[in-house]
Parts: structure tokens; sequence; C-alpha cells
């Protein structure tokens, strides 16, 4: 039995370091957004990894997902493997046998004010960017690819594959740039 941690912030910029998880065999990390439990490999990998009787300790619930209906099929894909999860900052276990109706209705709450919450971000950031636009100083952020190396090992005969391999970019990445 694995006492298994999941920790994530948002942005690449910002630290772990404030979600203690105490003793822990083995932590998987990310920084990415919560948006979408599909999108987050470190998420997906945990689930993987763990075992019938190994426990998951989160920080809180919102860094395990932003979505109500992401955050339930998590915490029931764990538990129908026989495995716990524990929100450290919420106070809540959710054991695979089950938990009383109270802890599941709170867990749907927190769930939804984490989405809520998720949806009033996005909102002030496109109203920051409508004015920052209106005022001719928002110029989109900048290119995280390079597309001339893209185009360049394309002329050189590389398949997309080959591209999105040898950049560590993905093939839909290639194809966006290559295809305009």
């Amino acid at each position: 039995m694995a006492v298994v941690g999941y920790r994530r912030v948002s942005t690449v910029d910002q630290s772990l370091d404030r979600q203690d998880l105490g003793a822990v065999e083995k932590v998987f990390e990310e920084k990415l957004s919560g948006a979408s439990a599909s999108d987050r490999p470190a998420l997906q990998e945990m689930i993987e990894w763990v075992r019938e009787g190994d426990s998951v300790i989160v920080f809180s619930i919102d860094r395990l997902a932003r979505n109500l209906q992401d955050l339930l099929s998590i915490v029931s894909q764990l538990n129908g493997k026989g495995v716990s999860i524990r929100f450290i900052k919420d106070n809540l276990t959710f054991p695979p046998e089950g938990t009383d109706g109270a802890s599941k209705l709170y867990l749907s709450i927190l769930g939804a004010v984490a989405e809520f919450e998720r949806s009033i971000i996005k909102q002030r950031q496109r109203e920051g960017i409508e004015k920052a636009k209106a005022k001719g100083v928002y110029k989109g952020r900048k290119p995280t690819v390079d597309k001339d190396r893209i185009f360049a090992l394309r002329d050189a005969g590389l398949s997309t594959y080959k591209i999105a391999e040898e950049m560590g970019i993905s093939r839909m990445t290639v194809h966006r740039t290559l295809n305009g």
C-alpha cells in the first residue's frame, strides 16, 4: 500500500511549495491548467499507477480539478480501483468503500465552487484583454514554437512525426504551423 501525492499549479511561474502533502512515497506533479483532466499527463499517469489499497493525497480539491464533472469522475475512478483519496485543506477523505452523504455533498459543492472560480478568472482575463486591445497595447502571447525551424526541418525532408519528436512538440502543432 503506497501513499501517493498529487500536486498541481496552473502555470510554470507558480510554485508547488505551498502544497505540503506530508510524508508520501511518490509524488506526481504538473504545472498545467486544471480545466480538463484529460490534458494532464501526470494526473493520468498517477491514476494508472495507483493500485488497490493505495492512498492518494491532494492538498485541496481545486488542485485536482477545476471542473465538477472531472472531479467526480477522478474520485470515482480512484475509488473504483480500491484507492482512497484525501484532500488535506478540505479535510475530506473518500475511501473506496464509500462515504457519508454529507461528504459527497461537500465534495460536489467545493467542486462547483472551483469550477465557478475558474469561469470568473477566465471572464476577468477576457475583459482585461478586450480593454488592452481597445487601448492598442495587447499584442497577444508570444509564440512558443519556432515556426522557422519547423519549416526548415520539413524542407530537410523530415516527416511531421519526426519534426514533432525533434522539437518536443505535438504533431498537431506541426500540422497547424505547416497548414497556416
